[in-house]
C-alpha cells in the first residue's frame, strides 16, 4: 500500500490545520500515512551566513532525505498575515537547500483552514504558486472557511464541506495510486 507524510504548516500546539490534518488522514482508504509535528523540529532561522557557518541542520537533512519514502503529501497551511506561517517557511527554505524538488514529483492535497470566511485562500494561493517550482506534480486543494462554525467534537460538521473534502481525498489518493 502506498504510504504519504501528512503535517499541518505550524507549530502551534492548539493549530486547527493540525486538527484538520488528523482529522483528513482519517478519511484515507487506499494509502497509509505518517503525521508530522513542526514542534519535533530544532532550527535557526534560515540565512546564507546561518547556514555557511554551521551547515544544515542534521533535523532538515534528516527530515529531507525521508521525503524520498512517501508517495505524496497531505500539507495544511496555517496563514499568517495572508502568508505561510513563520515556522513552515523556515524548514521549507532549508529544506529547499539540500533539494529544490522538495515534493519529488509527487501529488499534494494542499489544505488551508481559518476562524474567518477566507479559508486561508492567499497562503492556498501562494503554495499553488510556489509548491509546483519544488517538484510538486500534482495538487488538489481544500478550503475549509469559519473553523470553528464548520468543525466540532473533531469532526467537519458542515456536510456540504465534508462531502467537498471527501472527493478532494478521493482525487488526491487516485493520483497516488495511478
Amino acid at each position: 500500500m502506498k504510504k504519504i507524510l501528512a503535517f499541518a504548516g505550524t507549530t502551534s500546539s492548539t493549530s486547527i490545520n493540525k486538527q484538520l490534518v488528523n482529522f483528513t488522514t482519517n478519511i484515507l482508504t487506499k494509502t497509509n500515512f505518517d503525521i508530522l509535528d513542526f514542534r519535533d523540529f530544532t532550527v535557526p532561522i534560515y540565512s546564507e551566513d546561518e547556514q555557511k557557518e554551521n551547515r544544515i541542520p542534521e533535523d532538515i537533512v534528516n527530515f529531507s532525505k525521508s521525503l524520498d519514502n512517501y508517495d505524496g503529501f497531505i500539507v495544511s497551511l496555517a496563514e499568517h498575515n495572508g502568508s505561510y506561517a513563520a515556522a513552515f517557511k523556515n524548514i521549507f527554505d532549508w529544506c529547499s537547500v539540500v533539494n529544490g524538488k522538495i515534493f519529488r514529483e509527487k501529488p499534494v492535497l494542499l489544505m488551508a483552514t481559518s476562524p474567518g470566511a477566507m479559508g486561508g485562500r492567499f497562503v492556498l494561493a501562494a503554495a499553488e504558486q510556489r509548491f509546483p517550482r519544488h517538484a510538486a506534480k500534482e495538487i488538489v486543494t481544500f478550503s475549509l472557511p469559519n473553523f470553528s462554525d464548520n468543525f466540532k467534537f473533531g469532526k467537519l460538521t458542515n456536510s456540504s464541506l465534508l462531502d467537498d473534502l471527501q472527493k478532494k481525498v478521493v482525487q488526491f489518493e487516485n493520483k497516488i495510486n495511478q
